[in-house]
């Protein structure tokens, strides 16, 4: 599959929750979430070298049609309102077509 959609998503967290939003956001790749769905081919979870609480989320999908069904289900709303509670403000999204390049963990 090749991906077709991504975006970078910054989140900031409220003060000394960054931990918490990392672990958070790592649920998106449990069996039945989001991150683990077949459409998801990209799902990095990254922190600020310079801010613990500025987080940053990676993702690239086969098209942005699956991403949309894909979030709008049950798992993935429901980590969307446990983030929420976490955040000092609103998440800030850039979304992009990718071209080419690498991703191996």
């Amino acid at each position: 599959m090749t991906v077709t959609y991504g975006f970078n998503a910054r989140l900031t967290a409220r003060p000394t929750m960054g931990d918490q939003l990392v672990d958070l956001l790592l649920t998106g790749l449990d069996d039945g979430s989001p991150g683990a769905s077949e459409h998801c081919l990209v799902y990095l979870v990254s922190r600020s070298a310079s801010d613990p609480d500025v987080v940053h989320v990676t993702e690239g999908w086969t098209s942005e049609e699956d991403h949309h069904r894909v979030f709008a289900g049950e798992a993935a709303q429901a980590i969307v309102a446990r983030i929420e509670p976490l955040l000092a403000k609103e998440s800030e999204y850039t979304d992009y077509v990718p071209v080419r390049g690498k991703a191996a963990f």
